[in-house]
């Protein structure tokens, strides 16, 4: 059947149809780490809707998977494509459709990466909101799937709150227009809420309809405190939360990822063991929020600074968002991700410390301390294959499973935006329940019969 259906792929799509090894071979992987066994048959590169649609329409009549990836940024391995599979690339899509400033709203294709739709709506004085740290190669229908954040969540929430519908190509082929371009709209089930997050196992997104925000004029102040201890740092962050205050970013560095970053930037060293939060404010009330923040953190102990220069303020970004770089000065690394409830932040970095005390092993972390998402850093010495996957120790995946049910126990869930993929399946069952995770299943069944749209992620069986 191999040869056949990538034959048909041929007749359908033509030059769309990639089968070069090392196309083959990138599909397999993302940002992760992790790869999926063997390669799959081809890479379809579409180029528009009636693309997705043949290709389904033809993996459905030979019951052949399909696995949809954007830029392969993802941290889970949702997105990566193995034997007997049709990787089908969106990144081709890549337009801005429409913007309707009056409405504040754009509809655009899933291939258009985050900051360049940002860089097109800033020529209308509007932008989309979502911020998450790879928004300079993330395409914006991945952050769809995959439900993603960011720095600027904290006061502008995450792709969830700023998709108004998504146009979806189901297993079989069929196309269908969900949501709305109004501020209210409530006929029928919420399918749009259904499909952001779904990480490519219901349909594919095709085409989404994005609530916009006006790019307001007004001071920008960037406030930066250090701390003795990761600690006090988060509990630093717990008190500005309590205390009403909105910052736009807040951001919290333990000891290990601050040290990393700033040998990276060939900045000075920081004092050992200190922990730093770094916060923005904005809008009209930008300083006197940026005074008040600053108060909270000097009561708690912080060292603090508070600076309006917009240049400063983003050299107090730019630490922040070399983490990931940094990492990989350190050896190789797994990125996780979970959150907690904001005022458990300082139990839940009580909790990585005992890992680390225990099992002999760093976990540099960041969190996006405005609302509670933590990126835990699992360090490790391995070297990758010739494909740059790493087989992560036993060890390692024994600290990861610790670190998850802490956050569990602690009110919290397994993945604040990076989703479920390959890596955390196994542990979906322990925060649903197995009531709620067999009725999940059942839904990805009622859009995908035959199961063939991203088998084998999220759901373990």
């Amino acid at each position: 059947m191999t040869p056949a259906v990538v034959e048909q792929l041929r007749a359908a799509l033509g030059d769309r149809v990639d089968t070069d090894s090392a196309s083959r071979q990138r599909a397999r992987a993302d940002k992760s780490g992790h790869a999926a066994p063997g390669t799959p048959l081809a890479v379809v590169h579409a180029r528009s809707v009636a693309d997705v649609q043949a290709t389904l329409r033809i993996a459905s009549a030979t019951g052949t998977p399909v696995v949809t990836r954007g830029a392969g940024t993802g941290l889970a391995g949702a997105a990566n494509a193995g034997a007997g599979e049709i990787s089908l690339s969106l990144r081709d899509m890549d337009s801005l459709l429409e913007v309707r400033p009056a409405d504040l709203l754009a509809v655009v294709e899933p291939g258009i990466l985050n900051a360049d739709l940002n860089t097109a709506l800033a020529e209308h004085g509007l932008w989309w909101a979502p911020d998450p740290a790879s928004r300079a190669i993330s395409t914006v229908g991945g952050n769809i799937a995959t439900g993603a954040g960011g720095l600027l969540c904290a006061k502008y929430g995450v792709v969830r709150d700023a998709v108004l519908g998504v146009d979806v190509v189901l297993a079989d082929g069929r196309l269908l227009r969900l949501g709305h371009r109004t501020v209210k709209g409530v006929t029928g089930l919420d399918l749009t809420s259904l499909m952001i997050g779904s990480e490519g196992i219901l349909g594919v997104i095709v085409g989404a309809t994005l609530k916009l925000r006006r790019l307001m004029p007004g001071a920008v102040c960037a406030v930066a405190a250090t701390f003795p201890d990761v600690r006090t740092a988060a509990e630093a962050s717990a008190a500005i939360t309590a205390s009403g205050v909105q910052p736009a970013i807040m951001e919290l560095m333990d000891a290990a990822s601050l040290a990393a970053v700033h040998a990276l930037l060939a900045l000075d060293a920081p004092t050992p063991g200190a922990a730093q939060l770094t916060l923005q404010c904005d809008g009209p009330a930008a300083a006197s929020e940026a005074d008040a923040i600053a108060a909270i953190l000097r009561q708690a102990g912080g060292t603090v600074a508070v600076t309006s220069d917009p240049d400063e303020g983003e050299r107090l970004l730019a630490v922040r968002r070399a983490m990931h770089p940094a990492m990989e000065t350190l050896g190789t690394t797994l990125i996780e991700d979970v959150s907690v409830p904001r005022s458990a932040l300082p139990e839940m970095f009580d909790e990585i410390a005992r890992i680390e005390r225990e099992r002999g092993i760093v976990i540099p972390t960041v969190a996006h301390a405005g609302d509670g998402n933590l990126h835990p850093n699992f360090v490790f010495d391995a070297e990758p294959d010739a494909s740059g996957v790493v087989d992560v120790p036993d060890m390692i995946w024994e600290a990861a499973d610790e670190l998850f049910r802490a956050a569990l126990r602690l009110g919290g869930t397994l993945t604040g935006e990076h989703g479920v993929g390959v890596l955390k399946r196994r542990w979906l069952a322990d925060e649903l329940g197995d009531d709620q995770w067999e009725l999940q299943r059942r839904i990805a069944r009622v859009f995908d019969p035959q199961g063939i749209l991203n088998p084998g992620k999220v759901f373990a069986v």
